[in-house]
This record gives C-alpha cells, sequence and structure tokens, in this order.
C-alpha cells in the first residue's frame, strides 16, 4: 500500500518510473496528484490533454503544464514521447525464435511428438477456458459488448488475423464490427472515429506496447467499456478493463497456439449472436440472398 502522495508506477521497471518518483516528491500537492496520475495510467496520459488531466486531478491546465514542466519536460508532447518511448522499451519474455527453440527443445526433431504437444497444449487451455471462473468472464463480455452500437477489436501481429475473423462473425450475427489491426502511426486513422457508443474488444498479450497502449488510453478518454482477452498483459494495463477474458496462449516460453483464444472469441459471438436472435437470423439470410444474387448475375451485366 503506497503512502500519500507516493508514486505506484504504472511504468514500474522502466527508466521513466525513477525519473517521474524522483522528481514528484518536492512538487505541491496538485503537482503530485498530476505525477501520479501520469505514473498509475500513463496509457490516459499518452491520450489526454492539458485540460482532460487538469479534470482528473482536479486542478488547472496551467498547473498541469508546470508539472510537466517540473518534471523535466518542454511540455506534453515531449512527455508523451517519453512515456511511449518507456512503454515500449521492454524487452518481450522472449523472441518467437526462442520460444520456438524452447518448444523443438522439447519434442526433438520427431514431427510426430511435435503434434502431439500442440494438441495436449491446446486441450489445457481450452479446459482451462471451460472452468466456472472463465466461463462467467465470457459471459461478462457478452453483457459488456451487447449494448454497443459498434464494437470495434483490436489485434495486431498473429491476433490480427483473429480481430478480423471476429468482426466477420460479428457482422454475420447483425452487429457494426471493425477490426483495429492497424500498426504504428496508420493505427491513428482506424482510432480517429471511436466515439461514445462504441465498445472495445482487445486482444492482447505480454508487455505494454504503443499501440495497445494508444487503444487503452482513447477509450479511457472517450470512457468506452473494454473487455480484454489476454493471458499475460501487463496488470497495469489490464486493471482498467471492465473484464478480463483468461485466454491460455499455451505454456510459458513455448511457441504461442491461439487455439483458446478462438473458442474465447467464437462463445463471446455466439453469445451476442443469441442476444438479438432475429437480427442475426435476419442478416444471415439477407447474406444468403445476396450471395445468391452474386452467383447468378455474371452473365447478367453486359
Amino acid at each position: 500500500m503506497a503512502a500519500r502522495g507516493e508514486i505506484k508506477n504504472g511504468v514500474e521497471g522502466h527508466p521513466l518510473a525513477e525519473r517521474l518518483r524522483q522528481a514528484a516528491a518536492g512538487l505541491p500537492p496538485a503537482g503530485r496528484r498530476i505525477a501520479r496520475l501520469i505514473a498509475e495510467d500513463p496509457a490516459l496520459a499518452l491520450a489526454s490533454s492539458a485540460a482532460e488531466l487538469a479534470a482528473r486531478a482536479g486542478t488547472s491546465d496551467a498547473t498541469v503544464v508546470r508539472t510537466v514542466q517540473a518534471l523535466g519536460f518542454e511540455g506534453l508532447g515531449e512527455l508523451r514521447r517519453a512515456l511511449a518511448g518507456s512503454l515500449g522499451a521492454a524487452p518481450p519474455p522472449g523472441s518467437p525464435a526462442e520460444a520456438m527453440r524452447a518448444t523443438l527443445a522439447d519434442v526433438g526433431a520427431e514431427a510426430g511428438r511435435a503434434v502431439d504437444l500442440a494438441v495436449e497444449v491446446q486441450r489445457e487451455a481450452v479446459e482451462a477456458l471451460a472452468a466456472p471462473e472463465a466461463r462467467a468472464t465470457l459471459r461478462a463480455a457478452v453483457e459488456t459488448l451487447h449494448p454497443a452500437r459498434r464494437i470495434l477489436i483490436f489485434g495486431i501481429g498473429p491476433s490480427a488475423a483473429l480481430a478480423g475473423y471476429l468482426a466477420l462473425l460479428l457482422r454475420r450475427a447483425g452487429r457494426t464490427a471493425r477490426a483495429l489491426d492497424a500498426t504504428g502511426i496508420a493505427l491513428a486513422d482506424q482510432l480517429l472515429d471511436l466515439a461514445p457508443g462504441d465498445a472495445l474488444l482487445v486482444l492482447a498479450y505480454g508487455r505494454s506496447y504503443r499501440e495497445v497502449v494508444t487503444v487503452f488510453g482513447e477509450a479511457r478518454r472517450l470512457n468506452l467499456p473494454l473487455v480484454l482477452v489476454t493471458d499475460s498483459l501487463e496488470r497495469g494495463l489490464a486493471r482498467h478493463a471492465e473484464v478480463v477474458v483468461p485466454a491460455r496462449r499455451g505454456r510459458a516460453r513455448q511457441v504461442a497456439l491461439h487455439g483458446a483464444t478462438l473458442v474465447a472469441l467464437e462463445a463471446i459471438a455466439l453469445g451476442l449472436a443469441a442476444a438479438q436472435g432475429d437480427r442475426a437470423v435476419a442478416t444471415l439470410e439477407r447474406l444468403n440472398d445476396l450471395r445468391a444474387a452474386v452467383a447468378g448475375s455474371r452473365h447478367d451485366v453486359g
């Protein structure tokens, strides 16, 4: 339990954490509140204006600017760059090559043993997802996403295909859905039209890389409900999700396998379809009509 005025760092383990802690010690109370907010919630600081940070800290935007400068930054722009750099600087627990090397060390050169390992690991992960506590998170995810006018699914790298697949399933069930699957600054365009009434489902694992930090920050800024599917995202970010679905990606330090994640996403999609069954059936009937029209129109257009 942190003492009053002490910073519990959301960027703990990064070089910026000690800098914030030392600089905050000499600040007045309002400045310490701002510094604590930045340290505990770097995602929010990345996405917020001076006025928004001021409102959350109970002070003025001028005090926010002075505090940022007292922390050693020229302004909010430099602070955001430092936060993004710190959040992206921590090395991942293991590279894909290291994970493959560890997995192959277990199975040797025998393809059959590799197949057996994959099936066994997937079975373990799905069994964990079938436990009562995990099933409860799946039901909570459906309840959280159901009221949304639109559902955005974030996933990059291998998760991008899963995000696109879930968006397809949801659209077929009559939902308005879209994948957020861009990396780098291209993600900014995909986030540009987020608005109240939206909800987010985020696929994210491991360290708090810049894209997921930005997505969480924008969700916090707009007060959007967020469902997180993970087994390992840093707790500093994960605590801001309304629901955390524990989908395991295999065994520690071995190759990531996404079978349980796929099961979780399909369960959520089916739950959302059931929540508005008539609309889901009507949408699929319209899909069949469109398929028939496409199949029958190949030679009808001159």
